[in-house]
């Protein structure tokens, strides 16, 4: 099954890490793309701009709008993303486990979703509850 993980973090800690900081982030992230790649469940891994170069679409009423910026005010932001084949949830967190968030001293976390084919409901994808 194919996971989507999203890398949070704090993008005001990360403008104030040293550049050894940063590249040590970096390295860590380009070990478990290799990893992961070599191990042939890598299907795709980005960083993303600020969210100062974001813009949102909404719909108002049939017009769309164009804001400039994140939809929402958070203490942590999307950073970036990984997509992995993953055999199961406990492999997906084993990986997520690895994705460095941590940037400038300010902590972050990773969320992992399944992703779902378009033909499947939204409930078939979900693991069972434990």
């Amino acid at each position: 099954m194919r996971y989507m993980m999203l890398i949070y973090t704090t993008e005001t800690a990360e403008a104030g890490a040293s550049r050894e900081e940063r590249q040590e982030v970096s390295d860590r992230h380009r070990a478990v793309m290799e990893e992961t790649a070599r191990r042939g469940i890598l299907i795709g891994a980005e960083p993303l701009a600020p969210t100062s170069t974001a813009t949102t679409v909404r719909n108002d009423g049939g017009k769309f709008v164009l804001l400039d910026g994140p939809f929402a005010e958070t203490k942590e932001q999307l950073a970036g993303y990984y997509i992995l084949d993953c055999r199961d949830i406990d492999e997906a967190v084993e990986w997520a486990s690895r994705i460095p968030t941590a940037c400038g001293g300010g902590n972050g976390c990773v969320e992992i979703r399944p992703i779902r084919d378009l033909g499947q409901r939204w409930d078939e994808n979900r693991p069972p509850r434990t």
